[in-house]
């Protein structure tokens, strides 16, 4: 039941920093992204991404990061 609450408050500490900035130039948090099918059949699931900025640095798949949601070590390559 702890678990629960505190996954519960982690979303919501999670969700209030999705959308604004804290300090510097570049946003923070993550938003959901509604999952679709595409034009050749393939369903594409629902996930989370980080918010829109001017880096790479900070995605979930750049290489020296971890997807917080999935466990998944980042691979690529930061270009800008």
């Amino acid at each position: 039941m702890k678990a629960l609450l505190l996954l519960g408050m982690a979303s919501l500490t999670t969700s209030a920093h999705a959308g604004g900035h804290r300090g510097g130039s570049h946003a923070t948090g993550s938003h959901s992204v509604s999952g679709y099918t595409t034009k050749k059949g393939t369903s594409v699931k629902p996930r989370q991404q980080t918010n829109p900025d001017h880096t790479q640095k900070n995605n979930y798949s750049t290489k020296g990061n971890t997807n917080p949601w999935t466990g998944k070590k980042g691979s690529k390559s930061a270009t800008h």
